[in-house]
């Protein structure tokens, strides 16, 4: 999936495919200008969960890069029918402190919601929040699946004012602690990690000490990627607002990378460029042309 796209990451996070984070969209409905759809996808099989995990889109509204929303999501121990996999998923809104913490925290808004692995999906509704959980066609990978989860939810809670920073993290418990397995904001960030330990230490990380930890190392990789001079390379990661990786979304302009990100973005090519300076691009992986245009918006499983 787009995590493993630069070919660097060499498995995944703690060795099980299921905390792979993959993807992160944030963009308005195409249905209701006056909604917002947030869309976290894992698990580049498109099989069941890591169940107990806390599978998290957390949103910072107020600038100072720590949660104030967080929508987590608990899935069940699988199991399997004459159809296939089965398993069910709890979703937990959470504000202010309690979406600064490591468990589920918050008011169940979802509860005991079927996983959808084929067929039509299944869309739940409750008070003004719809949510989808299940396999789908990954949007940044023709041909490939993922696991999604997505919320869509009126613009207007966000609390933009004028904009939301939107990460994804995905922890679990280990003999009583609670281990950060991966994140995921910009796309590809992981693959600007050449080395485990570094790659381990980003994504147990916290966003705000992005800056502090890893802005001389983005700037040592720019310089040998695009030969970027060091006041070009701060300046093509300020105007990306690569650091700290959150995806900054300004639901009065057009939600388009690095304004958030919709499903049709071409982040590939502008990630080679980003890279290399302008110098090169990367076009081959074309447009996905099986979304849907309504929630989930993310095409069947293939």
């Amino acid at each position: 999936m787009s995590t493993d796209f630069t070919g660097l990451r060499r498995g995944a996070p703690l060795g099980d495919p299921r905390l792979d984070l993959c993807d992160l969209y944030v963009f308005r409905s195409p249905k209701d200008p006056a909604r917002t759809a947030l869309i976290l996808t894992a698990n580049p099989h498109a099989e069941p969960l890591y169940p107990g995990a806390v599978y998290r889109i957390a949103i910072d509204n107020d600038g100072d890069l720590r949660n104030d929303i967080a929508f987590n999501f608990v899935f069940t121990e699988p199991s399997s029918g004459p159809d296939g996999h089965r398993q069910k998923v709890d979703v937990y809104l959470a504000l202010q402190s309690e979406a600064r913490v490591d468990a589920a925290a918050g008011s169940r808004i979802f509860g005991d919601m079927d996983v959808s692995f084929a067929g039509a999906p299944h869309v739940w509704q409750s008070g003004s929040f719809t949510f989808f959980a299940g396999a789908r066609s990954d949007a940044s990978f023709p041909n490939s699946n993922a696991m999604a989860m997505a919320v869509e939810l009126p613009t207007s809670y966000l609390g933009a004012a004028p904009d939301v920073r939107v990460w994804g993290r995905v922890s679990m418990l280990r003999d009583g602690t609670w281990v950060h397995a991966d994140r995921v904001g910009h796309p590809w960030i992981s693959g600007f990690f050449t080395s485990d330990d570094d790659l381990a230490e980003f994504s147990a990380g916290e966003p705000n000490r992005d800056r502090e930890r890893w802005m001389g190392h983005l700037i040592e990789l720019l310089a040998d990627t695009g030969g970027y001079t060091r006041e070009e390379a701060i300046t093509a990661i300020v105007t990306e607002g690569t650091l700290p990786d959150m995806l900054t979304y300004d639901p009065a302009k057009p939600a388009t990378y690095p304004n958030g990100r919709t499903l049709t973005d071409d982040v590939a090519d502008y990630r080679s460029r980003f890279l290399t300076n302008g110098h090169r691009t990367l076009t081959e992986l074309g447009a996905p042309t099986d979304l849907l245009p309504e929630f989930p918006y993310l095409g069947a499983p293939h």
